[in-house]
């Protein structure tokens, strides 16, 4: 193998308004841990102790899920508190993603508290830049910060052509939408 054609771990982000950025995510999360390896995800936002259909699914198979988040970020009370609970996780993130355990490290809705400056953009981005040459990183979430973009090798945006909730008042779905 030639050392341009060598494997390296790529930056992966899925972003748009569109539905399944998650989804997406957690399918390369099945499938690295498929072929043996070391998958995390960290989920920003999502409530502590969430318990939505991928957290079940993950306990079955015995892949860790970490939540940390007081849920509807539009809702809260107290935002001080709110940017702490995503400081907190990001420096949860980072050393996982630092240490190189992991070969898969999924940070899913963590564009949100990059965009809203809760996270410094430059340290996520020297983070994600200069993990271990093999960890893979998956980014989620609306608006990807244009630092996060530029040096991402993958980016997927979700385009929403169509929505049940906003076209029929159809409400979200158990199994499919959480």
């Amino acid at each position: 193998m030639t050392e341009s054609s060598a494997r390296a771990g790529l930056f992966i982000i899925h972003t748009g308004d569109g539905k399944g950025k998650t989804t997406a995510a957690l399918g390369l999360m099945v499938r690295a841990w498929g072929r043996g390896k070391s998958v995390k995800m960290f989920q920003f936002l999502k409530h502590t102790g969430a318990r939505f259909g991928e957290h079940r699914a993950a306990e079955k198979f015995g892949l860790s899920i970490e939540s940390r988040g007081d849920g509807f970020t539009w809702l809260s009370k107290d935002m001080d508190e709110t940017t702490a609970i995503a400081v907190d996780q990001w420096e949860r993130c980072k050393a996982a993603i630092q240490a190189g355990d992991t070969d898969l490290v999924i940070l899913d809705e963590a564009t949100y508290p990059v965009t809203y400056g809760w996270l410094d953009a430059d340290d996520v981005v020297s983070t994600i830049a200069n993990r271990p040459p093999h960890v893979h990183v998956v980014v989620t979430g609306r608006d990807a910060h244009e630092k996060l973009v530029e040096i991402a090798d993958v980016v997927t945006e979700m385009e929403d052509i169509k929505h049940p909730y906003r076209d029929q008042g159809i409400k979200a779905q158990p199994g499919l939408d959480f």
